[in-house]
């Protein structure tokens, strides 16, 4: 999918338009351009495999229409990265607690960028291979094949990064995973320690499966270390 993948670049400046356009084309992608939110919403009918979606647009911001990507069932697993000139914490968890998938600072280094692209995508593919195998771990069920996820006898929606968090979790039951390797694994490349996007998402996660999330039975922190499912009978 990789080499023939078509992307949806939201964005409203024009030079940054052409330094993305020409540099994914360049790697082989297929750019489809949107510079405003209702346009974006209205290229998300050709189908793209991944948007690069600015935070700051007119009419519709990027919060909303990624909010508006999670919450339809035909788009709700389609790959979102963040652009924003916005460099504060707050923004960056912000986007993330949206539903991006990943979050790149403006400026940006090109190169950085095709390597996240490149990796979100790869990760979506094996996401996307058949499988039949089925993970249990007290009271979660995986379907990876199928991509569903229950609590007990309650499915439970969660976005591609929770769902591989929780998968790599539940493997690794009775060990401690620190941020980096959770980073590494679900993200697939340096993400340049910015360790707080596993801390979101595992927030996130919490809430969906924890039947107290603020006191969490299932996804214990270990302090200074990491996070850790515990083993259950």
């Amino acid at each position: 999918m990789v080499g023939l993948a078509k992307i949806l670049v939201v964005e409203d400046e024009a030079p940054i338009v052409e330094l993305l356009r020409f540099n994914l084309e360049k790697e082989g992608y297929r750019v489809i351009i949107a510079y405003d939110g209702h346009e974006a919403l209205n290229k998300l009918r050709e189908n793209p495999d991944l948007v690069l979606l600015d935070l700051m647009l007119p009419g519709l911001d990027g919060m909303e229409i990624c909010r508006r990507i999670r919450g339809d069932a035909a788009t709700s697993r389609l790959p979102v990265i963040m652009l924003t000139a916005r460099s504060q914490e707050a923004d960056k968890v912000l986007g993330l607690e949206t539903g991006a998938d990943d979050y790149i600072t403006k400026p940006f280094s090109p190169r950085e960028l095709v390597a996240r692209v490149k990796a979100i995508l790869r990760r979506a593919t094996m996401e996307a291979s058949p499988e039949l195998e089925v993970i249990r771990a007290g009271p979660i069920t995986l379907r990876p094949g199928r991509y569903e996820v229950y609590v007990g006898d309650r499915r439970q929606d969660l976005t591609p990064k929770e769902f591989e968090l929780l998968r790599h979790l539940v493997l690794n039951a009775g060990k401690v995973l620190n941020r980096d390797y959770l980073l590494d694994k679900v993200w697939g490349y340096d993400y340049i320690a910015d360790t707080r996007t596993v801390d979101v998402h595992i927030r996130y996660l919490r809430q969906k499966i924890e039947a107290d999330p603020s006191n969490p039975q299932l996804i214990e922190t270990v302090r200074g270390v990491g996070y850790r499912f515990r083993e259950l009978a």
